[in-house]
C-alpha cells in the first residue's frame, strides 16, 4: 500500500498549474505598457540656446512664424499653399537659395515641422532653423 501513495504523489508533482504564471505574465505586461510611455513624458526638457555662426546674408530667404501663427515670407503674410508657391519661384530664380526658418518659442513644434516639410517639398535642399543666442 505504501507504493500506491508514493505513485499518486509523484503524479501530482508532475503537473504544474500554469494559470498563476500566465496571470503574472499578463500583469507585468500591463504594468510595463502603462509605465513606459509615462517615463518618456515625465522628463522635463528645455531646448538649449546655441551660439552658432552668423547668418549668411547672401542667397537666403527668411520664413517667420510669429506668436499668433502668422507666416511671413520676405516680410509678406502668406498661407502654407502660397508659401510653397513662393519658394518654388525663388528656387526657379536661384537654385542655391538657403531658407532660414524663424519661429516664436511659444509655437508648437509640429507647426515648425510643417513649414520645414513644405520647404523640402518645394525643392529647397538647405533649410536652417534660426535660434536665439545664448545669454551670458
Amino acid at each position: 500500500m505504501g507504493r500506491q501513495k508514493q505513485r499518486s504523489q509523484l503524479n501530482t508533482i508532475g503537473t504544474i498549474d500554469m494559470t498563476p504564471l500566465i496571470d503574472l505574465t499578463f500583469l507585468l505586461l500591463i504594468v510595463f505598457m502603462i509605465t513606459v510611455p509615462l517615463l518618456e513624458f515625465g522628463v522635463d526638457v528645455s531646448p538649449p540656446e546655441f551660439n552658432a555662426d552668423p547668418l549668411p546674408d547672401e542667397k537666403s530667404k527668411v520664413i517667420n512664424l510669429d506668436k499668433n501663427g502668422i507666416i511671413k515670407f520676405d516680410k509678406q503674410k502668406v498661407s502654407l499653399a502660397e508659401l510653397k508657391e513662393n519658394i518654388k519661384m525663388v528656387l526657379a530664380r536661384d537654385s542655391k537659395t538657403t531658407i532660414l526658418v524663424r519661429a516664436d518659442g511659444d509655437r508648437k513644434y509640429e507647426e515648425v515641422m510643417e513649414i520645414m516639410k513644405i520647404v523640402k517639398e518645394a525643392g529647397i535642399k538647405t533649410v536652417s532653423l534660426v535660434t536665439q543666442a545664448e545669454q551670458k
